[in-house]
């Protein structure tokens, strides 16, 4: 019956993936189309007022902006919901950012922007339905962040979705809901979850850690999770779970796709994946921000396509020129400005993508980081004001050379390189570890496992160590070091 429910899906999913791909054919002429519209939303509200925005008018009016140039905006629209302020639709909800940085960052959500996520949404299993491995059953569990105490739930990616789109979506989803007291107990429902789920077929999370972690955790468990579930699972999958080294593939036979992040930092624990998981489809993620979508990806183009017939993406190049969509160049790299249907217009995201190659007559975008300073292992979006901020009410950087650097081991975790300290390194890093945990994302990625306490290493080597890694120069360094390294070594 699965089967015939995916058929069936894959034909209402249809006119999405055409008027896409006819998209992809003619990227300049969509992208005019998602200006107008842009044009439009703003024209109606008061934020297009004080800039003289009409319907009309050339894009180029209006002005390349931040989130604080927007934030007072936001914060009138978020005391007069029904107001025009900086969308003329209704508000849905309100998301919100990392926060890493000091106050958090609100976006809006309008029927608008919700329909741009579900149609990516739609493209994005269109594809896997019509050009990736045969589904059967359709069986998936997408990734959220619990809720853990008292702290704040994440969401799905079907809560992304319309609400038709969500129904039928919701068929075929495991879930694991509700507020869970520690980590440790949101592990253990995941894992009867996910072990009852005898005909999973898809994964899709966020950093492959969060998978390889969970396994870890059903791995170190495995006698007291088979007493929970007694008789609820084949004689077959409990002796699965009686091996000293768990065959994964044995315990999930159907699975088909894993869909994560697989590039940059995370590349490693998508490497561990594929050797868990050998011959299943371990698919990279596209760039998806609170904000808005940007690219997916697409099995037969190879790469990660723009969602162009839902956001106007501009690209703003290392020597201040803006260039839209079809004016990039193969190899160049650029920060992304986006406009989004939801009230954000000519945004800078902060993103940074490189051209890989092109596809029908549309560039394909890879991802390589964050323009602003940030570092993101696991999700933890560390910034390097939020750092700053940290080390300096702890006085370290009164104490000479300081740098936190992250550091690939199992788990990752952040090491604080300092000169001198009057204070022992385990004082320092019980203090860190403490200021790190008020960041909400760092708070959720330590109690999931996914990143180890934070550390300190005191030397006075550290300044000449940083400066052969390029971090010093002309007597400044940076406090945050976002590339990850392995080892910190002494020299002679």
């Amino acid at each position: 019956m699965s089967r015939a429910i995916i058929q069936g899906l894959s034909h209402l999913l249809l006119p999405a993936a055409m008027q896409f791909e006819q998209a992809l054919h003619y990227p300049q002429q969509t992208q005019e189309r998602v200006k107008r519209q842009v044009l439009k939303r703003l024209s109606k509200t008061a934020y297009g007022a004080t800039l003289g925005i009409d319907a009309q008018m050339e894009w180029n009016r209006i002005p390349i902006v931040e989130y604080g140039d927007l934030e007072p905006w936001i914060q009138q629209q978020r005391q007069q919901p029904r107001a025009s302020i900086l969308t003329p639709e209704r508000i849905h909800f309100w998301e919100r950012t990392s926060g890493s940085t000091g106050a958090a960052k609100w976006i809006p959500y309008t029927t608008s922007l919700l329909g741009s996520f579900s149609a990516m949404f739609c493209v994005w299993v269109y594809d896997l339905i019509r050009h990736g491995p045969p589904l059967r059953t359709g069986k998936t569990y997408l990734c959220i962040s619990p809720q853990i105490g008292t702290g704040e739930a994440g969401i799905d990616d079907s809560c992304y979705l319309n609400g038709y789109l969500r129904w039928l979506v919701d068929r075929f989803m495991v879930r694991v809901s509700g507020c869970f007291p520690t980590a440790e107990a949101f592990r253990w429902a995941l894992a009867l979850a996910l072990l009852n789920a005898e005909d999973l077929e898809i994964l899709s999370l966020w950093s492959p850690s969060f998978l390889t972690v969970q396994l870890e955790f059903i791995q170190a468990h495995q006698q007291q999770l088979q007493l929970a579930l007694g008789d609820r699972i084949s004689q077959q999958r409990w002796q699965l779970l009686s091996e000293p080294k768990i065959s994964w593939t044995q315990l999930w036979p159907e699975l088909k796709l894993i869909s994560c992040w697989d590039r940059m930092h995370a590349a490693d624990q998508a490497h561990i994946l594929h050797h868990y998981f050998p011959g299943v489809l371990i698919q990279g993620k596209g760039l998806l921000a609170t904000e808005t979508p940007m690219t997916i990806p697409l099995l037969p183009s190879g790469g990660f396509v723009p969602v162009l017939n839902q956001v106007v993406l501009e690209f703003l190049s290392p020597q201040g020129e803006v260039r839209e969509l079809t004016e990039v160049e193969t190899g160049g790299t650029y920060e992304l400005a986006i406009s989004q249907l939801g009230g954000l217009s000519r945004y800078r995201i902060g993103d940074r993508v490189r051209v890989s190659h092109w596809y029908r007559n549309t560039p394909c975008l890879e991802f390589l980081g964050r323009g602003d300073r940030v570092s993101d292992f696991v999700g933890e979006k560390l910034t390097e004001a939020f750092v700053a901020r940290i080390l300096a009410n702890l006085r370290v950087t009164e104490w000479g050379v300081c740098c936190l650097v992250p550091f690939i081991a199992h788990p990752p975790y952040y090491c604080l390189l300092l000169e001198n300290s009057p204070e022992t390194s385990e004082t320092i890093a019980t203090k860190l570890e403490e200021a790190l945990l008020t960041g909400i994302h760092y708070q959720r990625a330590r109690s999931l496992g996914q990143l180890g306490q934070a550390q300190v290493i005191i030397d006075k080597q550290v300044p000449l160590w940083l400066q052969q890694q390029g971090r010093i120069g002309d007597c400044k360094h940076s406090l945050l070091k976002v590339k990850p390294l392995s080892s910190f070594s002494k020299l002679s």
